[in-house]
């Protein structure tokens, strides 16, 4: 592809994204985005204020997806009269500027493209992070932690906000466990694949032999409820703790028994908030979170069963899923997708993307696999 025409890269690039125009239905997006703003202009619509939020908050989703669109493909168009006056002037910095802008339509629509894939029934929905700390005593609370640090700082790079709901520190270092929130549109379908367990081989920092160590956490992606889901939960299933709020090393930052512990005893789903000062709005977080994971649950229970009765083993994306080595070589590898990185220190530091996509399109292939099955 390095000795094609631009012109015939720009007709290629144009025809993936008139691909992507057609499965994303720009037609039916405008319209629904008219329908939403004159419910949103509607000062009643505030007497719900989860309505209220729901609508304005897809509102916002369509319009930013129709503009990158409409910006994509207006970049395209300009892109042709840039090579052309790069030509015409024998401009070579011109010209190295539309190579460059070229390769960042490439990107931008492959992008794009990924996205079309989002098509579950809860991939539009914010997400719910939880790490938890498996085997390798200090090391995995280390491990956990440096996890999430991965995945608060991708957030930052796309400007998702972020909300930590709960954190338990471990005593030496790292922590035992932490949930939090990923508050962007498509979040869920988006990390949805980074579940299941991450394994780190390091020399460890807390072993005065400087010997090799393998750590273990688990990470798992959950949807955000919304008000149209029901699950039903028996309050007499649930044990409820209150505690006071600790930080790193079990010192106290809340002089309060605020900290809201809740046991699903069925299902020994456990989830905790602490982020608030008041115990009720901490209750009703965990109450939030302990319905997404119970959601979920119910969601690869049924997923489960439909793969036994094709009898598919292979469809479980947990176990197993990525390889983050720091000694004796440097690499981070999906078990997975195959994808490869030679730069641990930028993957830990929140750029996954690659790893992401590839996930994605690994996903969607293994669903339509089981659609054909």
């Amino acid at each position: 592809m390095a000795d094609q025409d631009p012109a015939e890269k720009i007709k290629e690039l144009s025809s993936t994204l008139a691909s992507v125009e057609s499965v994303l239905d720009l037609d039916a997006k405008n319209t629904e985005i008219e329908q939403l703003r004159e419910q949103s202009a509607d000062p009643e619509l505030w007497n719900d204020a989860e309505n209220a939020q729901r609508v304005t908050r897809r509102l916002a989703n369509l319009e930013s997806v129709v503009t990158k669109v409409g910006n994509i493909r207006q970049r395209l168009d300009d892109l042709s009269v840039l090579y052309e006056l790069a030509a015409t002037e024998d401009d070579s910095d011109a010209l190295a500027e539309a190579d460059n802008e070229l390769e960042s339509l490439r990107k931008d629509i492959g992008e794009l493209e990924v996205r079309t894939l989002l098509s579950g029934p809860y991939d539009e929905r914010e997400a719910l992070v939880t790490i938890n700390a498996q085997a390798g005593g200090i090391d995995a609370a280390d491990w956990a932690q440096m996890l999430q640090r991965m995945y608060l700082r991708w957030a930052e790079r796309h400007g998702y906000p972020t909300d930590i709901y709960d954190t338990s520190y471990a005593e030496e270092a790292g922590i035992k466990s932490t949930t939090f929130a990923v508050k962007a549109a498509f979040a869920y379908g988006t990390l949805r694949g980074e579940h299941g367990t991450h394994r780190l081989v390091r020399i460890s920092p807390f072993d005065n032999q400087s010997r090799r160590q393998t750590s273990f956490a688990g990470v798992d992606v959950v949807p955000v409820i919304e008000q149209s889901d029901h699950i039903e939960i028996d309050e007499s299933d649930l044990r409820i703790d209150v505690y006071r709020s600790s930080g790193p090393g079990g010192q106290g930052v809340n002089t309060t028994d605020s900290a809201v512990r809740i046991t699903h005893q069925p299902t020994g789903i456990v989830t905790s908030c602490q982020n608030e000062r008041s115990q009720l709005q901490n209750r009703a977080t965990a109450m939030s979170m302990l319905q997404a994971k119970l959601l979920e649950r119910k969601r690869r229970e049924e997923q489960s069963t439909i793969d036994e009765l094709r009898g598919d083993s292979a469809s479980s994306w947990g176990t197993q899923m990525r390889n983050y080595v720091l000694h004796p070589y440097q690499s981070v590898k999906d078990a997975r997708t195959n994808v490869e990185s030679g730069n641990p220190t930028a993957v830990l530091d929140g750029q996954i993307d690659d790893f992401i996509d590839a996930e994605i399109r690994w996903m969607r292939s293994q669903e339509n696999g089981d659609a054909q099955g």
